[in-house]
């Protein structure tokens, strides 16, 4: 069963095929998405004034080096949770459907990102934010799996840029928020995280169950039934490590650990950068945090058209050229800004082509891995793919930190590069990716097909 999409109260071209229900869920996995960027950038906004606050507490003493290792484990265990929660929601969303996960996993982030300003020492803090990854890794494999599985038109891939978009509105909102409130301290940033929490209510009084969903689940439960369960009902993160799963799995895998350790290195340690910059100008702390407020509006202005431009383009030059359009442009803006001693004014010219590179590449793996895997497995395949990638990109900040201070002199700018350049994984993946424009989104053989 499919979600069907006619044309109603007599709309004609794109306003008659796109109907309520997926306007709907386009908007709340937009803002899920995007309020979970605004929290993980409020994080990395404060990332500096927290530890600077928090390890003299625990007994080390805040300079460069520390702030930059203890600070990158801290986003380390973030980004593990994140792994962690991302696997085992995307599980639970193939056996008892999207939404309800979904809620769970909100709640889970936004509760204990807002914890995290109570926290006292950079342990606690660390803590708090392995918990919040957990729940923070929900929201884009199963927003992305119920956007392709809601918008069955031609619109589908342009929805999902659309979603993925949220996130850097998210990243930009928080940049305007700590541009305006930022002087208050890292505490109040932090506990506005709690915001998502607000979110939950929407999802589950609007955002529908997709009928195709709610069919596969039925028809498992009525094969375990009747004693006629198959290899389609073996467990799902076996089927994804077996063909004919197992190529489109490590095709999306290598995309997505590209495109997060090149995004990760750089959203962590650029506001660090700019700071130092500052400091080396004997400028007062005020001013680095309205350097690093609007570098990050200006990166995040640039997400934002990186993000919601890649289904189009996706859809005008197909997918593969999409990609490849992404990750040019990453890695020329990436070499052009960090090996190199820039300036604030020449860091301001660069954040938009990061964020436009970026925060593309990582759309278009929410955009293209949908349409390899069958809806039994999607959620799930989602979060692996992504999850793989995060649990090599939680050792990127960690790393950069620490050839940093052995191998550059504490320079983090060619840190920062030299792991980014590990993003180049994506590009072999992309060599073996096949090209889906035009195809329709896999099915189940138990699923009765319709036209769309």
């Amino acid at each position: 069963m499919t979600l069907r999409t006619p044309v109603t109260g007599g709309r004609t071209g794109w306003r008659g095929e796109i109907s309520r229900v997926q306007w709907l869920v386009l908007a709340g996995t937009t803002l899920g998405w995007g309020l979970d960027g605004f929290a993980g950038s409020l994080y990395t906004l404060v990332l500096g004034p927290a530890m600077g606050e928090l390890l003299p507490n625990s007994g080390i003493q805040a300079e460069p080096a520390t702030i930059g290792f203890y600070g990158g484990l801290t986003v380390a265990l973030f980004l593990i949770g994140w792994a962690t929660g991302g696997i085992l929601f995307g599980v639970l969303a193939d056996y008892f459907g999207r939404t309800r996960v979904l809620s769970v996993g909100i709640l889970t982030y936004a509760v204990f990102s807002a914890l995290a300003a109570f926290a006292d020492t950079w342990w606690q803090l660390g803590i708090l934010r392995f918990i919040a990854g957990l729940g923070s890794g929900v929201e884009a494999p199963v927003g992305a799996a119920l956007i392709a599985e809601t918008w069955r038109n031609r619109f589908r891939a342009r929805a999902g840029g659309i979603m993925m978009s949220g996130y850097a509105a998210g990243f930009f909102a928080a940049a305007a928020v700590y541009a305006l409130l930022g002087s208050h301290g890292w505490r109040i940033m932090l506990a506005l995280a709690g915001l998502p929490a607000l979110l939950v209510w929407f999802i589950r009084r609007y955002v529908p169950e997709p009928p195709e969903i709610g069919a596969h689940m039925e028809a498992r439960r009525e094969r375990k039934r009747l004693g006629t369960s198959g290899s389609q009902d073996r467990f799902v993160l076996r089927r994804l490590i077996e063909p004919p799963l197992l190529r489109p799995m490590l095709v999306c895998t290598a995309l997505a650990t590209g495109a997060l350790i090149a995004f990760w290195s750089v959203t962590t340690w650029y506001p660090q950068i700019l700071r130092q910059i500052t400091a080396g100008e004997q400028l007062p702390h005020a001013v680095a945090d309205h350097r690093v407020a609007m570098a990050a509006m200006l990166f995040n202005a640039g997400g934002i058209i990186g993000y919601a431009s890649w289904g189009f383009l996706a859809d005008a030059i197909g997918r593969r050229k999409s990609f490849l359009l992404s990750f040019a442009v990453s890695a020329a803006a990436i070499a052009w800004t960090f090996p190199f001693d820039r300036g604030y004014a020449e860091f301001l010219i660069a954040m938009p082509f990061l964020g436009f590179g970026l925060f593309g590449a990582l759309s278009g793996t929410f955009i293209y891995a949908p349409e390899l895997f069958p809806p039994s497995v999607r959620a799930t395949a989602l979060a692996v793919c992504n999850s793989v990638g995060r649990y090599v990109t939680a050792m990127g900040p960690l790393a950069a930190a620490a050839i940093a201070t052995s191998w550059f002199d504490g320079n983090l700018g060619l840190a920062t590069a030299s792991i980014a350049a590990l993003g180049l994984i994506a590009a072999v993946g992309l060599a073996f990716a096949k090209e889906t424009r035009g195809e329709p989104l896999p099915s189940d053989p138990t699923i009765e097909k319709s036209p769309s």
